[in-house]
């Protein structure tokens, strides 16, 4: 390490954001074994004092939920007394962030990226994001086109990016893959992969295939406010920055705001919660921004929405807001294991992904984007994609070093999507100007 580094770790030791706190914060592990104890768990899933990074709603899964010092002692009894075993994985929340953020500005002061240029080696901030896009826009003209897609709550500009060969070659409209990520804006690894498919589509000749029969857009990052929020102020921030009139407590879970059995289960009413599903279906401007593209954009022929998330490995399908499954959700499970079994082969960080609908797999949750995408946007193949944490207990905390890895092998399921959407659509179509057929 040289001395401009030694300087840079020894001043993040000395000084600590002007942000909230989570010292002698503790996270637990519980596994409810009854169905009282189940029952239990989803009581406190309705408490906003408990930010639970990871929901089992179901007999046999496994809740990790983030309790204040206050709060830990008659937390600890209730479980005692409810006979709910549990393990304390993280001690002191406080330290495990100032690691991530030593790990943040370490990255970046290793970097040499002008501004306009991307990594993969650290976390770049919302203006290098949109700084980047910009720029592969004006480089790439033939193929890139960059539109407003809307404004966030603070003003701050929500680009999407189109990446496409031209007009079909045929009568038929070309099929459309829809993209976007960060919505949780604490999930800091979801816009690097949306950035890494954009470099990837644009900037690498070799992939100049993916874009010839199958037309891209690409939202990288579709709560700017809230992931401006996480860093600079609080790491563990998940909501958008809107302060709802008469609300306790400000922001709004943009993946509760979709208007699709908006309620329904697994979200809240009280605005200091986390799962706090706004005061009305899109009443916040970012979901608007997403609702409004695909109800202008009705021509395009979107045959599959990709939203990415953080963590736990998983491609998930609809429904979320109950454990029912949609009438083709064996095409839906088919292309999910397709991208599955690609990211597993190509990991070099163990990852091991799972493939089923988000109510039966994850938890039920309503007003999520890929099921108001599938259900009223009218696109088959919707998914969650639940990026990996990487190789240490760092949840949606991946460290810095394991963007690239985690970039890389997300991109060949990507491919995979592709390929699918590209067979189904294309294979032994004929027309007066084209034949596509693939190798088998």
């Amino acid at each position: 390490m040289n001395w401009y580094l030694l300087f840079i770790e020894t001043l993040l030791l000395t000084i600590t954001i002007d942000g909230e706190t989570f010292e002698r914060y503790k996270v637990y592990h519980v596994v409810p074994q009854t169905k009282e104890q189940v029952n239990f768990i989803n009581q406190l899933h309705l408490e906003p004092k408990f930010d639970f990074w990871e929901d089992g709603t179901t007999l046999g899964g496994a809740s990790d939920v983030m309790v204040a010092p206050e709060l830990q002692e008659k937390f600890e009894s209730d479980l005692s007394r409810n006979g709910i075993n549990f393990e304390v994985t993280i001690d002191d929340v406080e330290g495990l962030i100032q690691q991530d953020r030593r790990d943040m500005f370490l990255s970046r002061a290793e970097r040499t990226a002008l501004l306009g240029q991307v990594t993969f080696r650290s976390f770049m901030s919302v203006s290098e994001q949109m700084a980047y896009v910009r720029r592969v826009a004006e480089d790439y003209p033939n193929i890139a086109t960059l539109e407003k897609l809307g404004e966030s709550y603070e003003g701050r500009d929500i680009l999407i990016l189109r990446v496409s060969s031209g007009t079909s070659a045929t009568t038929t409209p070309k099929p459309v893959i829809f993209i976007d990520a960060g919505i949780h804006c604490r999930e800091w690894i979801a816009p690097p992969v949306a950035l890494y498919i954009i470099q990837q589509l644009v900037e690498n000749p070799l992939n100049a295939y993916l874009y010839e029969n199958v037309d891209w857009y690409i939202v990288p990052n579709l709560n700017p406010d809230g992931y401006e929020y996480t860093q600079s102020h609080n790491r563990l921030w998940r909501k958008n920055r809107h302060l709802t009139e008469g609300a306790g407590c400000y922001g709004t879970d943009l993946n509760r705001n979709f208007g699709y059995k908006w309620m329904f289960a697994g979200a809240s009413n009280n605005s200091c919660s986390e799962t706090f599903a706004g005061p009305e279906e899109f009443s916040e401007p970012e979901t608007r921004a997403l609702r409004d593209w695909f109800l202008t954009h009705s021509e395009e022929n979107v045959k599959l929405y990709l939203t990415f998330h953080s963590y736990g490995e998983m491609v998930l399908y609809p429904w979320g807001y109950d454990t029912v499954l949609p009438d083709n959700f064996e095409d839906l499970h088919y292309a999910g294991q397709l991208a599955a079994a690609a990211i597993d082969q190509s990991t070099t960080i163990n990852s091991r992904y799972q493939v089923n609908s988000s109510a039966i797999l994850l938890y039920p949750a309503a007003g999520g984007s890929d099921d108001w995408v599938k259900a009223v946007g009218g696109v088959d193949l919707a998914y969650c994609v639940e990026l990996p944490d990487g190789d240490a207990p760092y949840y949606f905390m991946i460290p810095a070093k394991q963007i690239l890895p985690a970039v890389q092998e997300t991109f060949e399921g990507v491919k995979a999507f592709h390929g699918h959407i590209e067979e189904i659509s294309w294979y032994g179509l004929q027309d007066d100007s084209m034949i596509l057929t693939r190798d088998v």
